[in-house]
């Protein structure tokens, strides 16, 4: 039985390390100095995704063991912050990317987990029974100018206005700077983890038209308590940029961002049941299928239907 994301939520992260693989198996070796190199075994066969660092080499070997296991790759930036390549085991079942396919496809439910993601940002929302996408957007507009007043407030800045120029990136004003590397951050963050589920960056409920919109959607979750109020405090710095990045990945260790998003990604692709008994929407866990061992045959009406059969008889 392979691992779930769901059970062990286990990301590794390294960096300034050698992967190889030994006769005993796949390990990190650490140049201590010219004498000495540690070993460090990974556990593949429990480990959901490996993020790979600066300063990592891999060998085929390696990569070919974590394969099997269903272990992901995922190249990264320093501390996680940035997501630049993954590689996906074939053993990785597309449960959770269809599940995402057949939100984003149906209107009805699409809307659905918008809102879904609304109510996940401001719990104490009271959201009117008919609802569309742009009623939401001018909702969710408010209050994050609501928020951005009460974090100038809070740091004595006078009126602030969020503006993200990238062909003025240095002419941005500390805040501005601050927020948009933060959020560069974050963005590498949300991606890793849903590239370890296997999903599509590119099917956004809310954004679109990007190859990572669902990327910005997930991202929008976590940014109240965790770039916006990092920005802000950065009013004064002389190189928020920096500063930002760096004390972003010093929270990360702190706020365990990772397996959360993960969660928080299956609870919304999982469509909710109804409680027979008085009818109120009930979140379910998410039941992830772990059980494809082969390649499987879609068909409309009867659904999946096991490869490797003869149909010639069938269609005649």
């Amino acid at each position: 039985m392979l691992p779930r994301v769901a059970d062990s939520l286990s990301f590794l992260y390294l960096d300034m390390v050698r992967v190889v693989q030994d006769d005993t198996g796949v390990c990190a070796q650490i140049q201590v100095d010219a004498q000495r190199t540690d070993l460090v075994y990974i556990p593949t066969a429990a480990l959901s995704c490996l993020l790979l660092g600066p300063g990592v080499s891999i060998t085929t070997p390696a990569l070919n063991t974590l394969a099997r296991h269903g272990t992901s790759v995922i190249s990264v930036g320093s501390g996680g912050v940035r997501a630049y390549a993954g590689i996906l085991s074939d053993s990785l079942t597309t449960h959770w990317l269809e599940q995402q396919v057949a939100c984003w496809s149906a209107p009805e439910r699409r809307l659905d987990v918008a809102v879904r993601m609304y109510r996940m940002r401001f719990q104490d929302a009271d959201l009117p029974e008919a609802v569309d996408l742009d009623k939401l957007r001018g909702l969710e507009g408010q209050r994050m100018k609501a928020f951005y007043k009460i974090l100038a407030q809070q740091h004595g800045i006078g009126r602030f206005r969020r503006n993200y120029h990238p062909d003025q990136w240095d002419s941005q004003d500390p805040v501005n700077l601050a927020l948009s590397a933060a959020s560069a951050c974050l963005y590498g963050i949300v991606h890793a983890a849903l590239l370890a589920l296997g999903l599509s960056p590119a099917l956004g409920f809310v954004h679109t038209g990007k190859q990572h919109s669902f990327v910005y959607d997930i991202a929008d979750l976590y940014k109240a308590e965790t770039t916006l109020p990092l920005a802000f405090a950065l009013h004064n710095s002389d190189n928020p940029e920096q500063e930002a990045r760096r004390r972003f990945r010093e929270d990360l260790r702190l706020l365990k961002l990772l397996p959360r998003i993960v969660r928080d990604v299956q609870r919304l692709l999982t469509p909710r049941s109804t409680n027979a008994t008085d009818g109120a929407a009930d979140e379910e866990e998410p039941q992830e299928k772990r059980d494809v061992k082969m390649v499987h045959l879609w068909d409309p009406k009867a659904g999946v239907l096991p490869a490797g059969v003869n149909y010639a008889a069938r269609g005649e």
